[in-house]
């Protein structure tokens, strides 16, 4: 806790990301999308994510993410890197919405190169509606092991997406 903050921004700083890595291959056989996607989503996350690993020493925390023989693994760190728990979830339950959102995203590129912004707009409300469930999800299978808000919900749903695209 910072000398002389407040409840409420020591809290803050308890339940914050300071870093999120997304481990595997390069990055580098993304799309332009899906890489804007990434970095919006890392930046995010680092700026105003509720974070909160039960039972675990206040944060902030590290966050190595990863895909790993067909699950989802959630490496929670202190912010120096010191390891503390990692959960592991089936990712079966997400990828009927990850494939979908691949879907869209290809959709996205074929709207904007045909320069249809009526289309685009379309794809972008399907985009945010794909991320709702996703984030729905996404809590509901964090539930009792990390403490997280929809908008964090959202933003690891997108790195999901992002790393799936990897495998």
């Amino acid at each position: 806790m910072t000398p002389g903050a407040t409840p409420a921004e020591a809290a803050a700083e308890d339940a914050r990301l300071a870093y999120i890595a997304l481990d595997g291959e390069a990055l580098t056989r993304l799309s332009p999308i899906i890489e804007a996607d990434r970095q919006q989503a890392v930046a995010d996350l680092q700026a105003e994510a509720y974070f909160v690993p039960t039972g675990q020493p206040p944060g902030p925390y590290g966050l190595r993410l990863s895909i790993y023989q067909g699950r989802l693994a959630f490496d929670v760190r202190r912010a120096d890197d010191t390891p503390l728990i990692a959960i592991v979830l089936a990712l079966g339950p997400f990828r009927g919405l990850i494939k979908d959102y691949q879907m869209l995203v290809d959709s996205h590129i074929l709207a904007v190169q045909d320069g249809r912004e009526d289309r685009i707009q379309a794809i972008d409300m399907g985009r945010r509606g794909l991320h709702n469930e996703g984030a729905e999800l996404m809590m509901q299978r964090l539930r009792g092991k990390i403490g997280i808000d929809f908008a964090t919900a959202r933003r690891l749903f997108t790195l999901i997406c992002v790393l799936h695209q990897r495998i």
